[in-house]
């Protein structure tokens, strides 16, 4: 089976920072996804540098698309550039965060 973006993210809905509760989709911390055959490249950041829980994170996404049907390796790199924003945040994303 071949895995396309839209089964990533979908997958990455599970993933959350762990002192916001929205998922990293909707907070827009994903910034690119890449496929290639079975191998998945993940670009996304954290809300703020120097953010201690980076690693869970990152860890909590490989984890995630690992188990997806067609994945075979998954590499996830965390970046900070652009800075994330709170202009990122889905319309899903701020309805959970309370937000008109």
């Amino acid at each position: 089976m071949v895995v396309d973006k839209e089964v990533i993210l979908e997958a990455l809905k599970q993933v959350y920072d762990p002192e916001i509760p929205v998922d990293v989709v909707n907070l827009g911390l994903v910034y690119e996804v890449k496929i290639d055959g079975a191998r998945v490249e993940i670009r996304m950041t954290t809300t703020a540098p120097g953010c201690p829980v980076a690693d869970y994170i990152a860890a909590q996404a490989k984890r995630v698309v690992g188990k997806l049907e067609g994945v075979g390796e998954v590499d996830v790199e965390m970046v900070y550039e652009p800075p994330w924003s709170m202009d990122r945040v889905t319309k899903e994303g701020r309805e959970m965060l309370g937000w008109r």
